[in-house]
C-alpha cells in the first residue's frame, strides 16, 4: 500500500484533564483534518477506554480508515492496547502510530499557545509516518518448559517453589555455598518475633528436596543468550572440594581443621570459622567448602587433615569447576541487597571502636547461633548499661543513599526491644521520622515505646570514641529544639541497604536497566513492577528495591506468576520490528556485528545476517552500517525522514 492510498484516522485524546488542561484539543482535531490522507479527525475524553477503542474500530470498519494515530501519552504505556484495538478490527496492527502529547506536551509546557503548537507539529509528524508504515507480522516460537531463578535467598526460594510446584523444572542458582540470604543471618523477624531461621527453614528445606528444583549452590551465571522462550544459559559450579554425594554433613572434618579465617560473610566479621567450614549450623545443602584462601594444603602443599579424619572419603582436592549448559524458557532475578559499608560517612566513627556495629552485625549477636549465642554483649564481655539506635546511616541522605531503605526503622525498633528484653539496658533511639508502613508495624512502634525506649526525634549526627572506650552520641532533638548527648556503651547503626556491588555486571548478563538508586529497573514502576524491559526476565524481592520479608514474599510469587504465564502459554509471540540486512548492499565488513549488544549478528557466507529472535530492532546496528545494508522494520529511513519532515514542515 503506498501512501498515495492512505486513509487516516487521527484520534486526539484528552486523558481528562492531563492533556486538555494545556493543550487546546479542538484546534488539534482541527489541524489535523487538514493534513495530507487524513479522512477523520476526532477528540475523545479518554481515547484508551473502551468506548474510546470502539470509536476507532467502528471507524476502521464503517469509513475504510487503513492507518491510525492517536495522540496522547507514553507509547510505552499504550501502544500495545491500541495495536490490539485495530487489530481486532481487522487491521494490521503496524499500520498503526503514536504521538506522545502528554509525558512530552502538557506536563512539560505550561503556555497553551505552545503547547498546543507542539501538538501540532508531533501529530503531523505521526500522519506523515504511519502512511509510509508497512505491514509486519509477528512469529511464534515454542517455550523451553524450564525457569531459571538466580539468587537463593527468601525472594529466590519463594520463585522457585512457586514455579516448581505448577510442574515445571526449576534452576535455582546461588553464589554462597548456601541458600538463605540474609533472612538466614537474621534473629527475629518484625513484627511478630518469629524465629527467622524457624519460618525460613522449612522452606529451604523444601526447595533442597523438591523433584522438581535443581539446585545449584555455590555456582554463578557466566552467559546469558538467546530469548525470551529460548535462553541459553551457561553456570559455572565452583569445586567445594567436598563430593556432595558422598558427604554425610557430620562436621568432623570442620572439627578437625587446624586452620581458621576471619567469617566476614556470615558472621560479618565477629567470628572465626575453620578453613573447610558450612556458612551456617543450619545450611543447605549440609555441604561444607574448603576456602583455598586459608586452607593450608592449598597454601604450602601440607596438612589434609580433613581428608585424613572423613569417614566416608568425600573430600577431593582435585575437583574442578563443572561448567553447565543450560536452556530455560523464563528468568527470575532475585540477587537481593547488599548492606551498606558505614565508614562511608566518618562522623559515626564505625571502625573505631568494637562496640559499634551496624545493624546486621547486632542480628549475629543478638541470634541463639550467633558468635555471642544470643548474649547481648560489649567488646569487654560486659552486658551494656546503655545503647544508642541510630536510624538512617546511609539513608535519606545527599552523601551517601538518598532513598528511604524501608527496613531501618523497624529494625531498629525490634533492636530496642530485643536489648531491653535481653539485658534490661536503657534504649535511646535517634531518629528522623518513624517509617512503619506495614500491617502491624505501628502496634509494634506502640509496643516498643511502651517498652521504655527513649526515643529521640532527631537524627544522631556524629558519634565519638570516649577517652574510656565509652561511646557519646551527639545530635539535635527537633522536638526540643535542642543539641542533645548521650553517653553509652554501645551503638547499633541502622544501616542502610543497597545494590549489589556487581549489579552493573548482572544487569548486562540479563539485559536489564538500573534506576538512579542502582537497582534494577522495572518494565513500569505501577503497571508492571515485576517485568522488565527484556522479555521473558523477571524481578523478585530486593533486586528491584528495598523491601521487607512480606513484600519480597509476595513479589517473588507475583515474578513466578508471571514467568508461568508464560510457561503455560507454550509460545511466544517474537516481535517482527526487528533488523534486516540487505544483503545486495553487505560488503561483509562485520562492523555490525561487535556493536550488537544481544549478539544477534553474525556472518553466513560473507555476508552479515541477523537472528530475528535475539534482535530487539535497537537500530545501533543500522547506525553503524557504513554501506546502509541494515534496515531496521518498522523504523526505515524513509518512515523516519517523513516524520522529521512532518515536524518541520509546520514550524
Amino acid at each position: 500500500m503506498t501512501n498515495e492510498e492512505a486513509r487516516i484516522g487521527v484520534y486526539i485524546c484528552e486523558c481528562g484533564a492531563n492533556i486538555a488542561a494545556t493543550v487546546n484539543v479542538p484546534e488539534v482535531v482541527e489541524f489535523a483534518r487538514t493534513l495530507p490522507h487524513v479522512a477523520v479527525a476526532r477528540m475523545h475524553k479518554y481515547t484508551c477506554s473502551e468506548p474510546g477503542q470502539n470509536m476507532i474500530k467502528e471507524d476502521i470498519k464503517n469509513l475504510g480508515i487503513n492507518r491510525v494515530v492517536v495522540a496522547s501519552c507514553s507509547p510505552r504505556m499504550h501502544e500495545p492496547t491500541f495495536q490490539t484495538a485495530v487489530a481486532s478490527a481487522g487491521l494490521n496492527p503496524y499500520y498503526f502510530a503514536m504521538a506522545n502529547i502528554r509525558e512530552h506536551v502538557s506536563w512539560v509546557i505550561r503556555d497553551q499557545a505552545q503547547a498546543t503548537q507542539k501538538a501540532r507539529r508531533l501529530v503531523a509528524a505521526a500522519v506523515a509516518r504511519v502512511a509510509l508504515q508497512q505491514e509486519l507480522f509477528a512469529r511464534t516460537q515454542k517455550v523451553t518448559p524450564a525457569a531459571l531463578v538466580v539468587g537463593g535467598g527468601i525472594a529466590g526460594i519463594q520463585a522457585a517453589l512457586t514455579i516448581a510446584d505448577a510442574g515445571y523444572k526449576v534452576y535455582l542458582v546461588e553464589r554462597l555455598p548456601s541458600i538463605g540470604g540474609h533472612m538466614a543471618q537474621l534473629d527475629k523477624t518484625f513484627p511478630t518475633l518469629d524465629c527467622s531461621i524457624c519460618i525460613l527453614g522449612p522452606k529451604m528445606v523444601d526447595a533442597s528436596r523438591h523433584p522438581n528444583i535443581q539446585l545449584l549452590s555455590y555456582s554463578e551465571v557466566e552467559s546469558v543468550s538467546g530469548y525470551v522462550g529460548n535462553f541459553d544459559v551457561r553456570i559455572r559450579k565452583k569445586a567445594r572440594y567436598v563430593d556432595e554425594e558422598k558427604c554425610t554433613g557430620c562436621g568432623t572434618c570442620e572439627t578437625k581443621c587446624p586452620s581458621k579465617a576471619l567469617d566476614t560473610v556470615f558472621e560479618v566479621g565477629l567470628k572465626q570459622r575453620k578453613a573447610i567450614y558450612r556458612l551456617y549450623g543450619q545450611a543447605i545443602p549440609n555441604v561444607p567448602v574448603i576456602d583455598r584462601e586459608a586452607c593450608i594444603y592449598f597454601l604450602k602443599g601440607k596438612c589434609r587433615a580433613c581428608e585424613k579424619f572423613c569417614g566416608p572419603g568425600a573430600i577431593d582436592f582435585e575437583q574442578q569447576d563443572q561448567v553447565l549448559d543450560l536452556k530455560v524458557g523464563t528468568i527470575v532475578v532475585a540477587t537481593g541487597f547488599a548492606m551498606w559499608d558505614p565508614t562511608r560517612l566518618s562522623q559515626y566513627s564505625y571502625g573505631k571502636s568494637p562496640n559499634i556495629i551496624t545493624g546486621l552485625q547486632f542480628e549475629r549477636m543478638s541470634n541463639a547461633s550467633g558468635p555471642t549465642a544470643g548474649q547481648i554483649l560489649t567488646s569487654e564481655g560486659k552486658t551494656p548499661e546503655r545503647v544508642a539506635i541510630i536510624h538512617c546511616v546511609g539513608s535519606r541522605d545527599h552523601h551517601a543513599h538518598e532513598y528511604c531503605s524501608r527496613i531501618c526503622c523497624m529494625y531498629a525498633l525490634k533492636h530496642a526491644h530485643l536489648v531491653h528484653d535481653k539485658t534490661g539496658a536503657e534504649v535511646y533511639e535517634f531518629y528522623m521520622d518513624m517509617r512503619a508502613f506495614g500491617k502491624g508495624y505501628e502496634e509494634f512502634y506502640e509496643r516498643v515505646q511502651g517498652e521504655g525506649v527513649y526515643m529521640v526525634r532527631g537524627k544522631g549526627a556524629e558519634v565519638t570514641v570516649l577517652p574510656d572506650g565509652r561511646l557519646r552520641v551527639t545530635g539535635e532533638n527537633t522536638n526540643l529544639g535542642l543539641l542533645v548527648s548521650v553517653d553509652v556503651d554501645m551503638v547499633v547503626l541502622a544501616s542502610a541497604i543497597e545494590a549489589q556491588p556487581d549489579a552493573a555486571r548482572i544487569g548486562a548478563l540479563f539485559g536489564l536497566g538500573r534506576s538512579a538508586d542502582g537497582f534494577f529497573a522495572e518494565a513500569h514502576p505501577k503497571l508492571r513492577p515485576v517485568e522488565t524491559n527484556t522479555d521473558g526476565v523477571f524481578l523478585a524481592g530486593c533486586a528491584q528495591g528495598p523491601k521487607d520479608v512480606p513484600d519480597t514474599v509476595a513479589q517473588a510469587g507475583a515474578a513466578a506468576s508471571m514467568a508461568l504465564a508464560l510457561l503455560n502459554k507454550g509460545e511466544v509471540t517474537i516481535s517482527p520490528t526487528v533488523a534486516e540486512v540487505v544483503r545486495e548492499r553487505c560488503v561483509g565488513c562485520g562492523d555490525c556485528l561487535p556493536v550488537c549488544p544481544y549478539t544477534a549478528i553474525t556472518r553466513v557466507e560473507g555476508k552479515a545476517q541477523v537472528n530475528q529472535a535475539l534482535c530487539k530492532g535497537c537500530g545501533t546496528c543500522v547506525a553503524t552500517c557504513p554501506s546502509g545494508a541494515i534496515e531496521a522494520l518498522h523504523f526505515t529511513d524513509e518512515q523516519l525522514v517523513a516524520q522529521i519532515e512532518g515536524v518541520l514542515a509546520w514550524m
